[in-house]
């Protein structure tokens, strides 16, 4: 027979799994708005940069040498930035799943067998 203190433990367990997994939700969201936030604002930079450059070019070869230039710096920033916050999904998939991956190995007999 189930005891009312087991159901209250088992609620509790539930509840303190759910918490745990928010908390890591909500500091993994936060650690991406940061990422993407940065790139950004580098972007900005890196155009005002550029604009700054261009405008005082005064032969088209030299134009497009500074266009070719921050082209080439914009993609690799672009890459590098996008792995950068792909990284951090893929951690917090994982970080947020970590505390539900004990309630689900106790819930199922069969994944302890």
């Amino acid at each position: 027979m189930v005891k009312v203190e087991e159901i209250q433990q088992y609620g509790k367990e539930q509840f303190d799994t759910v918490v745990a997994s928010a908390n890591t939700l909500q500091s993994g969201f936060q650690a991406i708005a940061t990422a993407y936030g940065d790139y950004t604002k580098k972007s900005f930079e890196d155009t005002k940069s550029f604009v700054e450059k261009l405008a005082g070019v005064k032969s088209l070869d030299k134009a497009l040498e500074v266009q070719t230039e921050y082209a080439k710096s914009a993609y690799e920033t672009f890459v590098a930035e996008s792995q950068k916050i792909a990284g951090l999904y893929a951690d917090l998939a994982k970080q947020t799943y970590k505390p539900i991956e004990g309630l689900v190995a106790k819930l199922s007999p069969a994944a302890a067998r």
